[in-house]
């Protein structure tokens, strides 16, 4: 798969504890809207998805990611997109950084969407599902990242960049643009 982008929010040492991290996300498009997670505890829109359980293959691991998500039902993947990399502080099981592996996948849905099962953290994070045009959920987590409210997390920073790529690469026109 391609590699999209790279990002160090901190530059591995070789004195660093490396863990590694391996996640799928779903870019499921409707004309100019993009299927997308509202976080209220973050303010901030992203792909569904999330990681690779062991034994899991990333296909298998995104539709049930998008099912759990999303309610989403019929679930066809259509290609791969590309590969986010990126590399995080991290606090936990003794290592200091981690390698985030984003892989990023198109796919397509029925129109209708079942009722999510969300996990327990991300219900105490006020996470909602919603379509919304593409370039709103762009420009709103641009305000956020400019504001850089000390409840952000790292996550926008990716989110952002594939919503612009995403945006990009398929040619949605942003029909709310204001002419300067």
């Amino acid at each position: 798969m391609r590699l999209l982008h790279s990002l160090k929010h901190i530059t591995p040492t070789p004195e660093h504890r490396l863990g590694e991290r391996v996640a799928t996300r779903a870019i499921v498009l409707r004309g100019s809207d993009i299927l997308v997670l509202y976080t209220k505890r973050y303010d901030d829109y992203s792909l569904p998805g999330g990681g690779v359980e062991a034994g899991e293959d990333l296909e298998s691991a995104l539709v049930r990611e998008l099912i759990e998500e999303t309610g989403a039902k019929n679930v066809k993947i259509v290609t791969p997109f590309g590969l986010f990399e990126e590399f995080r502080p991290w606090y936990k099981d003794n290592l200091d950084v981690l390698r985030m592996l984003s892989y990023c996948y198109v796919c397509e849905i029925s129109s209708e969407l079942g009722q999510p099962n969300f996990e327990h953290y991300e219900i105490q994070n006020g996470m909602q599902v919603c379509w919304l045009n593409i370039y709103k959920a762009i420009r709103h987590n641009e305000r956020i990242l400019q504001t850089k409210p000390e409840y952000m997390g790292l996550s926008i920073v990716r989110e952002t960049y594939l919503l612009r790529m995403i945006a990009d690469q398929f040619q949605i026109l942003d029909l709310d643009r204001e002419c300067r």
